[in-house]
């Protein structure tokens, strides 16, 4: 099986802890070659937030998997080199689903080729759902106490409270209005009107009303 290598590291990282891209690189061969897999590429993003998706490695990386004939996996020595939260790691493994090919993470032993990998995913799967319900409780509980003490909300009546929650959280965490808007698109999200694309304005217009 054809697999590429992931590896990211930001400067604050590096000088803390020596997690160094030579050191995650040399832990990809080594359980590629375990594994019998052709290591046909190591790709790395040096200096980058795993918040941020404008990462120039890790676009390249979602090119060539997306590929007819490219690599079947990605592989990374640590989980949180691709994503820093659960839902966020969800929106990837949305993706791997959809384009057919597989993540493998050696420190969590994530690895969607297996069976046990597969369940893993769904448990990931799970705990972002809840993760989300329980952010759209509170949610909900704050807007219905601030509407008892007659504030008015500035948002589209259609616009649901628990997307707009998730907006301004990833937008807190440092996501682009454009990748914000993808994410929206590929989880089938509807815009506040109804409809089914999400532009970085419509975004972009629901941060700043919130503000």
């Amino acid at each position: 099986m054809k697999v590429i290598g992931y590896t990211r590291v930001s400067t604050r990282e590096q000088a803390k802890d020596g997690w160094t891209l030579a050191q995650q690189r040399k832990d990809i061969r080594h359980y590629c070659e375990q594994r019998g897999w052709e290591l046909i590429d190591v790709i790395e993003d040096a200096g980058y937030s795993g918040t941020n998706d404008d990462r120039p490695g890790l676009q390249r990386a979602l090119a060539m998997l997306a590929k007819r004939n490219g690599p079947e996996a990605v592989v990374m020595a640590r989980l949180d080199r691709l994503a820093r939260s659960t839902q966020h790691l969800c929106e990837y493994i949305n993706l791997c689903k959809r384009q057919k090919w597989s993540m493998v993470a050696l420190d969590v032993q994530l690895d969607t080729t297996t069976a046990t990998g597969r369940l893993m995913v769904r448990l990931l799967a799970a705990i972002a759902e809840w993760e989300s319900e329980v952010n759209g409780d509170r949610v909900r509980d704050g807007m219905a106490e601030a509407r008892a003490n007659g504030k008015v909300f500035g948002f589209k009546p259609q616009a649901d409270p628990v997307v707009v929650q998730r907006i301004l959280t990833a937008r807190a965490e440092g996501e682009t209005y454009n990748n914000i808007a993808r994410a929206l698109d590929a989880d089938d999200v509807p815009t506040p009107a109804g409809g089914k694309r999400w532009y970085p304005s419509t975004v972009e217009r629901i941060c700043k009303r919130a503000a």
